[in-house]
């Protein structure tokens, strides 16, 4: 056990984490140079397109030093504020961490956040320094920040380029000398945590641990503590870039189970397996649930498909254990599922995924966060709402409390004032103002997390030509003036376009969302009146005009009464017509609404 050194990476997103375990693989010669590829552990199609990695991935390395073999379990994290849950499953499993730092880019948001993670589980930080290769690096200066941030020596700093490999060799001697082995007693009864799982088709649901006490060994029968459930160890073994099956792993190391699990739900990360003939009378502790931070509804667009999406969700909450979802039906769209998000990044991903892996076509309703409201009937009974239609009626609401949240935006100097309006706009609070360096500003704002649900991190990197990163934290539910906004198509409510908004701001919403529909909703062969309503108030209203056929083509001449005879006609017609039609809402129409200003 001595030997073994379990680590993970964390950094800011794009500041190099999976070029620099490519390179950690090459020079512990893991993988071959024929096998190696960008981003070697990011295994999804769709992170090798944006560049961004998803999910963590755990590889184990061997690495010879001072005549002894070291066996290393790296586990290479996201950097996207939305994925951080992956970053925290990780840590768990971890005794040490590389604190990644771009020397062109300086410390960002994420990076003290996920900082802040790993020196609460008393993980033993190394900071690098990545990207020394690039012509704008500042290594020197952001080496001063590194120190005044964790408060290490000027010498712990290492350099590094994973680009051209430079420094890897010194790192992984550092890796040895630095991070402790595993503590843990072998002789005790098993314990092992679940950091990850997957699904695999052939071979039902392949958990990821690591053994904190105990050894697990093949065919053994072991307990899932959360669900009392007793599986056989049909396999076991360790994770380099393939599996390698094992006789038995024993305390510190990181391997993988395959015990023929079908269901989904039978696997919680998280969760202690333990051994049935010598049980361990408690389970792991210090593991933290995900909180959902955004809401919206997935919809098949085809009905028939409601099993089918059920499926496909339940196998990618396996590979994504923050999502979160439940059944749900709307009048407008049918039978679905209301899913929690941790932010909008990831909200997108996760549809994305659904079309590519499970060729699921689905509506996605637009997405906001949940609320608390109050009767006046029971002030004291709070009554949690996840979907607009939920609220109360408001003639007998009491209060609405919208979750706030702590923002933290650390950007160059000369945005200060764009940043500062875009953040008062979407009504935060400023809390803290303070100067990293001359050059960078670290501001802090209260903010609703509502308003930043839909476009603000888009508009706060345009305005700060991408030099602003963000990271932020829930600080709890505060009362606000809330109203619910109703879409009436013809007039029936369309219950997937309702919204929960501040009251200032909902006739301008209001307004947006109308003249918005009336672009994208395909005209009819009668009028449809678009109307935006606050209780039975309308605020707003847009009407897209009918398809006019036109009947008197053939009266050429004639009486004047012919010609309105047919008029008439067609006017009844259309009455009777508007009355029984429907209106076919697109899937762009829904999710035009996150994108109101532009």
């Amino acid at each position: 056990m001595k030997n073994i050194r379990n680590f993970c990476i964390i950094a800011h997103i794009d500041h190099g984490k999976s070029t620099l375990a490519d390179r950690l693989l090459q020079e512990t010669k893991t993988v071959s140079d024929r096998e190696l590829q960008n981003q070697t552990l990011d295994d999804m199609d769709l992170e090798r397109e944006r560049g961004i990695t998803i999910k963590s991935h755990a590889i184990q390395m061997e690495y010879q030093y001072e005549g002894e073999t070291y066996i290393m379990n790296l586990i290479d994290t996201p950097g996207h504020v939305d994925f951080s849950y992956e970053v925290s499953r990780s840590i768990a499993a971890c005794e040490g961490a590389l604190l990644i730092v771009d020397a062109a880019q300086h410390i960002q948001a994420q990076t003290i956040s996920n900082l802040y993670l790993a020196l609460e589980h008393d993980l033993e930080i190394i900071p690098v320094l990545n990207k020394i290769d690039l012509p704008s690096a500042n290594p020197d200066e952001v080496a001063d920040e590194i120190v005044d941030l964790i408060g290490c020596d000027y010498e712990d700093i290492l350099r590094c380029s994973g680009k051209t490999g430079e420094g890897v060799p010194e790192l992984l001697e550092q890796i040895v000398k630095r991070i402790p082995a595993p503590k843990g007693d072998v002789d005790a009864p098993l314990q092992a945590l679940i950091f990850d799982s997957v699904y695999n088709p052939f071979r039902g649901i392949e958990a990821y641990f690591k053994v904190v006490n105990g050894r697990i060994s093949k065919g053994e029968k072991v307990k899932f503590m959360a669900t009392k459930k007793q599986y056989h160890a049909d396999e076991i073994g360790t994770l380099k870039l393939t599996q390698v099956p094992k006789k038995s792993i024993e305390c510190g190391d990181v391997g993988y189970i395959i015990s023929g699990i079908k269901e989904a739900s039978e696997v919680k990360v998280g969760d202690t397996i333990t051994s049935v003939q010598n049980p361990s009378d408690k389970a792991i502790e210090g593991f933290e649930e995900v909180k959902p931070m955004v809401f919206a509804g997935i919809y098949p667009v085809d009905t028939e498909d409601f099993e089918d999406l059920r499926a496909s969700l339940e196998r990618l909450h396996l590979n994504d254990a923050s999502l979160v979802f439940e059944a749900e039906s709307s009048a407008a769209l049918g039978f679905g599922f209301r899913c929690g998000f941790l932010g909008m990044l990831h909200l997108e991903i996760v549809q994305e995924r659904l079309d590519r892996e499970f060729n699921m076509n689905v509506i996605t309703t637009v997405p906001n966060v949940s609320y608390v409201a109050y009767t006046q009937k029971e002030p004291d009974v709070p009554i949690l709402v996840n979907n607009p239609s939920e609220l109360p009626e408001a003639n007998g609401l009491s209060r609405v409390e919208e979750p706030f949240i702590r923002a933290t935006i650390i950007t160059k100097s000369d945005f200060v004032g764009q940043v500062m309006t875009l953040c008062i706009d979407k009504r935060g609070e400023i809390v803290n103002q303070s100067y990293l360096t001359q050059e960078r500003v670290e501001l802090v704002f209260n903010m609703p997390l509502a308003e930043v649900v839909f476009d603000f991190y888009d508009r706060l990197k345009s305005i700060s030509k991408g030099y602003a990163s963000f990271d932020y934290s829930p600080i709890g539910m505060r009362s606000s003036k809330l109203v619910k906004v109703d879409i009436l198509l013809n007039g029936e409510i369309v219950d997937a376009l309702s919204a929960l908004i501040h009251q200032d701001s909902a006739y301008y919403i209001g307004k947006k969302m109308c003249e918005k529909l009336k672009e994208l909703i395909p005209r009819q062969q009668f009028d449809i009146p678009i109307q935006a309503a606050i209780g039975a108030k309308i605020i707003s209203r847009e009407t897209i005009k009918a398809l006019r056929k036109d009947v008197t083509a053939k009266c050429y001449g004639g009486d004047i009464s012919r010609k309105r005879k047919l008029l008439e006609k067609q006017k009844e017609g259309k009455k009777k017509m508007r009355q029984i039609g429907k209106v076919e809402i697109p899937q762009s129409a829904f999710m035009a609404v996150l994108k109101l200003n532009d």
